[in-house]
């Protein structure tokens, strides 16, 4: 009797344990179901403290949001036309899916910014809503997203960018796409756009394809932008289309400032065209475009990171890695710094250029001391011949590193002239320019991670915050950060659900997840 008793009642003890544990198990699935359905990183927020409440733990947590959403198949394909309304504006957009989109897959996004910003008063749709002749080869299946711009609320501005991350997370909830395959390209005004949402927004992007723009454009003092950081481009790679008699951004104002990039430390696959301020050439580089976008996914933890940004920014975040603090104690500037640029050799002998054709002598300047004129083809330079295609640029660089002494032969009027002379100092090589004044103070920080070892170096920064993934963290061991070669951490961190959903909700994205965070402070 006392064993049947036992039994009965360890059975039923058994039984209240299993509904518990069911109940449980229910609560999270309605907690999480919450989650999937928010219609946006808003309601996501809302929706965490259900998920927390229900007392999910953080490796259920993590495996969830890891493994993302269930894709319902019924969803419009082809061309839908979309709008959004937010901060007093309706942002008009696209989508192009493909027919046969299916939501066991995963596909990449090309987010593609279209030009004539200037020419658009209002915030009308451009075209059909369709990719068109831009669209990659019908085997390169993809997802395209086509915002519009207007004179009011330009590409480089802040409204611009919440935009396209809202436009991107509404694409991700509805769509699967995958969240290391996200592109930013554009034509024109939507070219140049790309430049600034990489110094501006990087994290939810792999790669930005910019076509005949131009990074300094952004300078222009039409635009009154506040400062920018051309640092901020090392983050991610730049396959970049320029043609040669394009009467905007021709070949030879754009290549030098990719050689500097390139010199600096930018990834650029630079492709100058044959051609005028059209996209004539497509279908010539298309393949090498798509084949660029394919091979270069996004690394959502980069062991390198550096960001810079100034104060009150909104867009202080690179990945991991979070400004939350600029300090007014002086501190050495960083470098290498592409900001600095070296001074255009022909701007700083006096002229300007067309090739091997000088356009425009400047007064009291070393080239108009030497006698050069307007119209003026330089035939050799210290005795080496120079094609007609040749960069005068290029050409003064090369020839002037280690010498004041140059000696032109010129064509000027169907006769050859040889002209020769001295270079003052002000013709030297090594001399550097800011691309980008500074306006307002400004910081910025760069990262260097090997395995749970985090150096930061920094200037101009009182507080940044670390965000930690145990996709590349040891959770079991401690943290070490050194901040400008001193250790300021060093411990263990705990994994946290809180700080998970956290950072799932602002990223909706299942490649890139946080357990905690090391807020860092740095001594002056």
């Amino acid at each position: 009797m006392r064993l049947t008793a036992f039994s009965i009642l360890f059975a039923a003890s058994v039984a209240l344990a299993g509904a518990q544990g069911r109940a449980a198990a229910a609560a999270i699935d309605a907690a999480f179901d919450q989650w999937w359905s928010a219609s946006d990183p808003d309601g996501a927020r809302g929706a965490a403290s259900r998920v927390i409440q229900s007392g999910v733990t953080f490796d259920d947590a993590f495996r969830r949001l890891r493994a993302g959403r269930t894709y319902a198949r019924d969803v419009p394909t082809g061309v839908v036309l979309e709008r959004r309304r937010a901060e007093g504006e309706e942002f008009y957009y696209s989508l192009d899916v493909p027919p046969t989109y299916d939501p066991s897959r995963r596909y990449q996004v090309r987010i593609q910014l279209h030009g004539g910003v200037g020419a658009g008063e209002d915030n009308r749709r451009r075209g059909n809503g369709a990719i068109g002749a831009l669209a990659g080869p019908a085997e390169s299946e993809q997802i395209y997203i086509i915002p519009t711009s207007w004179l009011d609320v330009p590409w480089w501005s802040d409204k611009q960018l919440r935009n396209l991350r809202a436009i991107l997370d509404r694409t991700k909830r509805a769509y699967n796409v995958d969240e290391n395959r996200v592109v930013v390209s554009g034509v024109s005004d939507g070219g140049t756009a790309s430049y600034y949402v990489a110094m501006r927004d990087t994290t939810p992007y792999a790669s930005f394809l910019p076509l005949i723009g131009s990074l300094m454009q952004l300078a222009a003092r039409q635009f009154n932008l506040d400062d920018l950081y051309p640092n901020n481009l090392k983050n991610k790679p730049f396959f970049v289309v320029n043609t040669g008699r394009d009467l905007l951004y021709p070949t030879r104002a754009i290549a030098p400032v990719m050689r500097n990039l390139q010199r600096a430390g930018v990834t650029v696959d630079y492709r100058p065209r044959d051609g005028a301020h059209n996209t004539a050439w497509w279908p010539d580089v298309r393949e090498d475009f798509e084949r660029f976008a394919r091979e270069h996914t996004r690394v959502p933890y980069p062991d390198t990171l550096s960001w810079q940004t100034g104060p009150d920014d909104p867009f202080n975040r690179a990945h991991w890695l979070v400004i939350d603090e600029l300090t007014t104690a002086p501190s050495a500037p960083l470098r290498p710094d592409v900001n600095q640029i070296p001074t255009p050799r022909t701007l700083a002998f006096g002229v300007l250029s067309s090739g091997s054709t000088s356009t425009r002598v400047v007064p009291d300047s070393d080239a108009a001391r030497l006698g050069l004129k307007n119209r003026d083809v330089l035939l050799e330079v210290n005795g080496t011949p120079i094609g007609p295609e040749a960069e005068l640029d290029t050409v003064l660089e090369t020839c002037c590193r280690q010498t004041t002494s140059l000696a032109l032969t010129v064509e000027r009027g169907g006769e050859r002239i040889a002209l020769t002379g001295t270079l003052t100092g002000k013709s030297q090589y090594g001399q550097t320019v800011p691309m980008f004044p500074r306006r307002r103070p400004n910081g910025r920080v760069d990262l260097v991670k090997s395995g749970n070892l985090v150096r930061a170096t920094t200037s101009g920064v009182r507080a940044f915050t670390l965000l930690v993934s145990p996709d590349v963290f040891d959770l079991q061991q401690p943290i070490t950060v050194e901040v400008n070669d001193k250790a300021v951490v060093n411990q263990r961190v705990l994994p946290d659900v809180t700080t998970l959903l956290k950072w799932a909700a602002v990223d909706n994205d299942r490649l890139m997840l946080f357990a905690s965070e090391i807020r860092v402070t740095v001594d002056h």
